[in-house]
């Protein structure tokens, strides 16, 4: 006698590529079916789905209360963005289902709020999840559970005013040490926009001069901030997720980048709309002076999910109309040609002393518009590349011999 009549039990999101799991996004209607194969004939009470989606923080901070006495402060939060329920199997006068053997395939549907959703997230001190979990209710045996979990990703589209607008900014120092003056230190740099999508490549325009005794290295980052925030409380994550290194700018002379290449990798969005989770980014565009503190300047940016179109219709349907690169999901960063610093390597004496001393940095200013498990990301084969920038062809151009061409070629 076979106990166990249950073989095989699971969920199947439909999708419209076979190979690709389907991607979600606001007001979008999730389908797919529960399978149920049986060795025999079964009495089933119920089946039934509930679909759920959480953002969801938590973490521990030791305190000391005296010098003999500690404890631990626990945070945590969470904010529910999807509860749905859908009854798959039931009799209606309370009943026995009685399902012979073989398969069985039970659809399902719902859509998800119209309201904006968030995407999908996973990070050291939180996430944010999304998915669907089966109950089969059998007499005489215990409730048979299943779960899976779905991808969410609210649209981000760059071809907006706020994100096409240029960022620029400048800054200098008094490079010195506690006896002497070595001289100033001064940056400008600009960027063509503020939003661009992962696979895209930033051109940085920048100006240093230095007017200083010393020879002086710029660089520049791409810096991802995760912020978790629970109890009025906030905990912060940052990571180099790119990294540009210029040639070394002599005393007293002069460097200019003519749109120096820094790639995003596949990184996750911005994450904006949270309650409880941000992700955020920036350019840090940095020099480096032996002997003296770091000069900085910060740009921001947003990372999108919807590139740039210069030509045709806009469209915000993820799950429609972009194919999606799996592989995001597994933060997959190419290989680089030297792996990203620290980033201790990358704050100031002054922000570096103020984590230390457990003091809160000073508020940001207003980007308005501006992950151990694997990280939720998604990088899409872009329908139209933004071109390459002109050095990445050739770092020495000749003049081109334009000829005018076709436009159906």
């Amino acid at each position: 006698m076979i106990f166990n009549k249950l073989k095989k039990f699971l969920v199947v999101f439909d999708s419209p590529e076979l190979d690709c799991a389907p991607v979600f996004s606001s007001g979008d209607v999730v389908s797919g079916r529960v399978v149920l194969e049986l060795f025999g004939q079964t009495k089933v009470e119920s089946l039934k789905l509930h679909a759920e989606g959480f953002a969801k923080v938590h973490w521990t901070e030791s305190r000391s209360a005296g010098s003999s006495t500690a404890y631990t402060q626990n945070y945590s939060d969470e904010v529910e963005y999807l509860n749905r329920r859908e009854v798959l199997l039931q009799a209606d006068n309370g009943e026995m289902t009685v399902l012979p053997a073989g398969r069985h395939e039970f659809p399902f549907s719902f859509q998800l709020p119209e309201e904006t959703l968030v995407t999908s997230f996973e990070g050291k001190h939180g996430s944010i999840r999304y998915w669907v979990k089966v109950k089969l209710h059998r007499p005489w045996c215990p409730v048979r559970k299943i779960k899976k979990e779905f991808t969410v990703i609210e649209p981000i589209d760059i071809n907006t005013p706020s994100l096409l607008a240029p960022q620029a900014g400048t800054k200098d120092k008094l490079a010195r040490t506690w006896y002497r003056n070595f001289g100033q230190v001064s940056v400008t740099a600009k960027i063509d926009r503020k939003g661009y999508t992962p696979g895209e490549v930033i051109p940085v325009f920048a100006e240093f001069d230095n007017a200083t005794s010393r020879s002086i290295v710029p660089k520049a980052f791409i810096i991802q901030t995760q912020t978790f925030i629970a109890r009025g409380t906030m905990k912060q994550k940052r990571s180099v997720v790119a990294t540009l290194c210029g040639d070394v700018v002599s005393a007293r002379t002069r460097e200019t980048w003519h749109g120096r290449a820094i790639k995003i990798p596949p990184v996750g969005p911005s994450i904006q709309q949270c309650r409880i989770i941000k992700v955020e980014y920036m350019l840090k565009v940095c020099v480096d002076v032996p002997g003296t503190s770091k000069l900085f300047l910060e740009l921001p940016l947003v990372i999108g999910t919807i590139p740039l179109h210069p030509f045709g219709s806009r469209t915000s349907s993820i799950s429609s109309h972009y194919s999606v690169n799996m592989e995001w999901l597994r933060m997959a960063i190419p290989e680089q040609p030297e792996p990203p610093p620290e980033y201790s390597s990358v704050v100031t004496e002054e922000e570096a002393e103020q984590r230390n001393n457990g003091v809160a940095p000073p508020a940001a200013e207003d980007l308005s518009g501006i992950m151990e498990r694997p990280l939720m990301a998604f990088l899409q084969e872009f329908r139209f590349r933004p071109p390459p920038v002109y050095s990445e062809i050739d770092p020495n151009p000749q003049p081109l011999n334009l000829r005018p061409r076709c436009m159906t070629c």
